[in-house]
């Protein structure tokens, strides 16, 4: 079964460019790693918003990135000092 998610993060206006940046970075290291699909960085048309995505072959495969995000520095499971509001996260299973 294919594991995904959809992350609605809210960074201040002015750490928007620093915070898609930092997302970039994680996006290329998710992309070499065992059980990878697909990666997405999105930004709203009013830049309120950075919209990320992820699909894994599988669960286990999308947590053993998430420890990879950690290790760079990310913060899968809360707030990030550039974000001015808790993100939103939604995981996804294929059926």
């Amino acid at each position: 079964m294919s594991f995904g998610f959809v992350a609605f993060h809210y960074p201040a206006p002015e750490h928007l460019e620093e915070f898609v940046a930092e997302c970039h970075q994680v996006a290329e290291a998710i992309r070499r790693q065992p059980g990878f699909v697909s990666v997405g960085v999105w930004v709203t048309p009013d830049g309120d918003a950075v919209v990320t995505t992820g699909a894994f072959e599988s669960e286990e495969a999308f947590r053993a990135t998430a420890d990879l995000a950690r290790e760079m520095g990310a913060t899968p499971d809360g707030l990030s000092d550039l974000e001015v509001r808790p993100r939103e996260v939604h995981f996804l299973v294929s059926r």
